[in-house]
């Protein structure tokens, strides 16, 4: 009886141990998307699309508060270059993170105009999608906006 004690404690440390590691490697890539998420905004305000570029995923699916869809990355970087910020501002951005997976919400206020010319004054929820790949990068694979009515 005093072994299984004894391996019962060790056993029960052990996972202990395990889940913090867990919960601090969750700590630690919640930040990272968080911070991965402010350099996409940094590029929204000056207006530059190269500082999204390796954010986006090969394959990236966007789907803007419009409805309209737009398939990978050279298509989202068209999309990011004809539309000029005059201000942006993110608010109250969530990570959360499912192995090599994370969700990150959010919401933002932005005006400018749009690929077209036209001028837009939005306040958005929006939802991205983050993947590690293989070579340890996360990258964006699908980002969605909806506009919050006020």
């Amino acid at each position: 009886m005093k072994n299984f004690a004894k391996w019962g404690l060790l056993g029960s440390l052990i996972l202990l141990g395990v889940a913090w590691s867990q919960a601090q490697d969750t700590s630690a890539t919640e930040q990272a998307i968080a911070a991965l998420e402010q350099k996409w905004m940094q590029g929204q305000k000056t207006n530059n699309p190269d500082l999204i570029a390796p954010l986006l995923a090969d394959r990236i699916v966007t789907t803007s508060s419009e409805g309209k869809v737009s398939s990978g990355k050279d298509a989202v970087l068209q999309i990011a270059k004809g539309t000029k910020y005059s201000s942006m501002e993110y608010e109250d951005v969530k990570v959360s993170v499912f192995g090599d997976t994370a969700i990150a919400t959010g919401g933002g206020k932005s005006t400018g105009t749009d690929p077209s010319g036209k001028a837009f004054n939005n306040h958005e929820r929006w939802t991205d999608t983050w993947v590690k790949m293989p070579d340890g990068q996360w990258q964006c694979v699908a980002s969605q906006t909806t506009h919050i009515q006020m």
